[in-house]
């Protein structure tokens, strides 16, 4: 990395932040793609956003990769949305257009372009995605705009399970695609929808600890299904040992976080980001 006074910044801002493996993506993104750029890590307060977006004006930098817990409030900073965004409610890319800031998402597109090395389209097919946060809302969002013929969202009866329902009507209403939440805990339903799944992800936390499953061991996979959970920090849980004996495709999170940063990079600097070898450097590092 060469820095001098053409080098652009671009940061991520969250809270905490510091433990982030965007640096190390993007500064290597840069590197292997000769572009004169860098990338930091911001930890700060929410008082401190308005300062920040500001900068990005002023240092005419690229921009920002946004993070917990600051997806939905920097919405009010942006100057324009693009659909994935507003449909998600969330940002995680800030874009700069001269001035012009951008808000995207790119969590979601970002993990369906991860698919591609499996020839998978989401596009009339069926998702069965388990959990109904931010990871899982994303992934939704994408698959709708993406034209899946139908998804079925399982999560638990928790205190956010009607605020989910309504979340994932109005998602429905928005973009013409059928959109159903079942409890997680159904396994008879869950079978019937496995029956006709493509797609099943884990978009919670739940193997985190590297023994707990998200659902019923007992469910019987169909035939060619492609598996992914979302957690990364974890190269095979579970759930993903659980799919591969069943003779399931299986696919790890880190796919989607290096996903997600590709299509940052590209909206910054109209390259595309060399994912097969950064992919294998985060694999040295694991």
């Amino acid at each position: 990395m060469n820095i001098n006074g053409y080098t652009r910044m671009a940061a991520v801002v969250a809270n905490p932040i510091k433990h982030s493996l965007s640096p190390f993506i993007h500064n290597l993104a840069f590197d292997l793609t000769n572009e004169n750029g860098v990338y930091l890590a911001w930890e700060v307060e929410a008082e401190k956003l308005p300062a920040i977006v500001e900068n990005v004006r002023t240092l005419d930098m690229y921009g920002l990769n946004i993070s917990m817990p600051y997806k939905g409030e920097i919405i009010k900073f942006m100057d324009e949305l693009s659909p994935a965004a507003e449909l998600i409610g969330a940002v995680n890319t800030v874009v700069n257009q001269s001035g012009k800031l951008t808000g995207h998402n790119t969590d979601g597109i970002g993990f369906f372009n991860s698919l591609e090395k499996y020839h998978f389209s989401i596009q009339n097919k069926q998702i069965l995605i388990l959990g109904g946060g931010g990871a899982a809302i994303a992934i939704i969002a994408q698959a709708a705009l993406s034209g899946a013929k139908k998804i079925v969202v399982a999560a638990r009866k928790s205190a956010s399970y009607i605020p989910l329902k309504e979340k994932l009507e109005k998602l429905s209403v928005k973009t013409g695609i059928e959109i159903l939440l079942t409890d997680l805990s159904e396994a008879d339903r869950l079978q019937k929808e496995l029956k006709q799944t493509n797609l099943l992800v884990n978009a919670t936390s739940v193997g985190m600890d590297g023994e707990s499953l998200p659902l019923e061991k007992n469910l019987v996979l169909p035939e060619k299904l492609l598996v992914v959970d979302a957690i990364y920090k974890v190269r095979e849980t579970p759930f993903l040992r659980w799919a591969k004996e069943q003779g399931a495709q299986t696919e790890n999170g880190l796919g989607m976080l290096i996903g997600q940063a590709a299509e940052s990079f590209y909206l910054w600097t109209g390259k595309k980001m060399p994912v097969a070898e950064i992919t294998l450097e985060m694999e040295k590092e694991a």
